[in-house]
């Protein structure tokens, strides 16, 4: 994903959705570049120093060489001078069926780079055929030779050997150093700059929602005063209506099952009344539903404060 991301950056593409996984992802990378970084740093810094050990070796190993070069074609003049002046390449060729001088391959390992390195191997026991060489006249000066070139060969193993490492060095410092720069210049800014990117896209989504929150708390308050403030009205208002409002015993209502009446009355002597002769003050109920008709007139259902009678009482 972290790569598929970087490719789409690098080639002009959006920038990655800001949100916690893509940072801990991006994190993650940019520790294992960091890591990465400094390990390619030791490893292109262990190489170059084994490259200028190199190069001091093989600039003395080539002086070397071209010495012990001299000294064979000279040792090889004298053989053939000791020789009678007949050239003695010939017979060497024809005598010789096995090589006595062999390379092996091995390698070394350098900060994870694998060297190859040469070695001189020589089989004294193949050279009988040669040993016989020049036993009439010349024969030390023939054996001096061939020790020398032998020197010589040996030298010359060693630099190949020398400039096949130095080679193989530079080749690994040169893609070591690629990767190096790649991570310091390219790949570790490019990962920061994303970091970056979605720690502050995160920061405005979070004063973007704080911001939103607060609002909301705010509007919920202002819609919570408003309606204590409605409530307050309508309770007002209803309690000031009750205070207004006629009341209900003034007038007649068609719709009142039961009405109160008010009548004065005085009773017979036979039945004296509990007031002392005094007008008395009853409360007659009258209505529509609970009237029964009686003799002269409307009989309606008498009654005290407290309590109601069944028959009507003998002044009505």
């Amino acid at each position: 994903l972290a790569n598929l991301l970087l490719v789409k950056m690098s080639s002009g593409g959006q920038r990655p959705p800001a949100n916690r996984m893509t940072l801990q992802t991006f994190k993650g990378r940019l520790g294992g570049a960091s890591k990465g970084f400094k390990l390619l740093k030791k490893k292109r810094d262990a190489l170059k120093t084994r490259f200028q050990a190199l190069l001091k070796e093989i600039v003395d190993t080539k002086l070397a060489v071209g010495q012990g070069l001299k000294d064979a074609s000279y040792s090889l003049a004298r053989s053939q001078w000791a020789n009678a002046g007949d050239d003695i390449t010939g017979t060497i060729v024809e005598r010789a069926k096995k090589p006595a001088v062999t390379c092996k391959l091995s390698s070394d390992n350098v900060a994870g780079v694998s060297i190859p390195i040469f070695k001189y191997m020589h089989d004294a026991t193949k050279d009988t055929s040669v040993q016989t060489l020049g036993i009439a006249h010349g024969g030390a000066v023939i054996n001096a030779c061939r020790e020398t070139y032998l020197k010589a060969v040996q030298q010359l193993v060693n630099l190949a050997s020398l400039q096949t490492a130095f080679k193989t060095l530079d080749e690994e410092i040169k893609m070591t150093s690629r990767r190096v720069n790649a991570l310091e210049y390219v790949l570790i800014p490019r990962i920061e700059d994303i970091i970056h990117y979605i720690t502050q896209e995160m920061d405005e989504e979070s004063r973007e929602e704080f911001f939103r929150v607060k609002k909301v708390v705010e509007k919920k308050k202002a819609k919570l005063e408003r309606e204590r403030a409605e409530l307050a009205k309508l309770e007002a208002a209803d309690t000031a209506a009750a205070i207004d409002a006629p009341s209900a015993l003034n007038g007649r209502d068609s719709d009142v099952i039961f009405e109160v009446l008010t009548v004065e009355a005085t009773g017979p002597a036979s039945k004296p009344n509990h007031n002392n002769g005094r007008p008395q003050t009853l409360e007659v109920g009258r209505g529509r539903l609970g009237a029964r008709q009686a003799q002269g007139g409307t009989a309606c259902e008498v009654g005290r404060p407290g309590g109601w009678l069944d028959d009507s009482p003998p002044w009505i």
